[in-house]
């Protein structure tokens, strides 16, 4: 009888156990920085936009409760290493300097960058053309690495900047000459007024030397349980066609991203 109630428990304690892991709080990071339409605070101060719903749709695939904490950009790969998050979900470019130190999912989506200047139709952007211009870019991505590695040693002075609104709106008010960043965001930009009037698209980059290997979500090395998990369910999310489903809840996306296919 003990030995029948002692295994009745154990089994019991088994099946709380596995409930609790498929439910796990996973704490999910993103950039604290708005960075529309991927993520921003709508007039709520709810986070809304593609990365927080392209995250509800991969947790829901994992069977994962996932709690979103904002962490500020230049911290989000410290955070993740101190567990103060677990995953790294915030439009991060899959890059071999980055992989020395975390790992990544599988991709979740690709893009492109866009190099814009002010409305004069020049559409020549050689690192020697710009050797005497300034050129804003979000700090600590691949924008700015572009910069530094392609236009700095020609001559042109680099500003970084918190966010890529900041950019957009020093080269609205003439203080920067050009910026560099995701295709997506900077097309969101010259739909507004604002960049309208100052500003026009000059070209893109494309390169996969320069934008990696596309966008992942980071997790600490040695992680293969998670991302077992992560990239799984990305593949389902694809398969279900969800990701194309979110994609089009956003018109300036259009052309900007591509997601997994099945």
């Amino acid at each position: 009888m003990h030995k029948m109630f002692k295994a009745l428990t154990v089994a019991a304690c088994l099946t709380a156990l596995q409930a609790s892991l498929a439910h796990a709080e996973l704490k999910i990071g993103f950039a604290a920085e708005p960075f529309p339409p991927f993520s921003s605070k709508d007039a709520s101060g709810k986070w809304v936009g593609w990365e927080i719903d392209a995250i509800d749709a991969v947790c829901k695939a994992m069977n994962e409760k996932c709690d979103y904490v904002e962490v500020a950009w230049d911290g989000i790969i410290p955070a993740l290493q101190s567990h103060t998050i677990d995953v790294i979900w915030s439009a991060m470019s899959i890059t071999p300097k980055r992989r020395e130190i975390i790992d990544f999912s599988d991709t979740y989506y690709r893009t492109t960058l866009f190099v814009v200047g002010p409305k004069n139709g020049d559409l020549n952007i050689e690192p020697g053309h710009l050797a005497d211009k300034t050129i804003g870019v979000q700090g600590s991505t691949v924008s700015a690495k572009h910069a530094e590695d392609s236009y700095a040693p020609a001559g042109a002075t680099i500003k970084t900047y918190a966010t890529q609104d900041e950019a957009n709106q020093d080269l609205a008010a003439g203080r920067i000459d050009y910026t560099i960043g995701s295709a997506a965001v900077m097309r969101g930009f010259l739909d507004t007024d604002g960049g309208k009037a100052c500003c026009e698209y000059k070209a893109s980059v494309s390169d996969a030397k320069v934008l990696g290997e596309g966008i992942g979500a980071g997790i600490r090395k040695g992680d293969t349980q998670l991302k077992t998990k992560l990239d799984a369910a990305i593949k389902e999310v694809a398969k279900s066609g969800e990701f194309d489903r979110i994609t089009a809840k956003y018109p300036e996306l259009k052309d900007a991203i591509t997601t997994p296919k099945p």
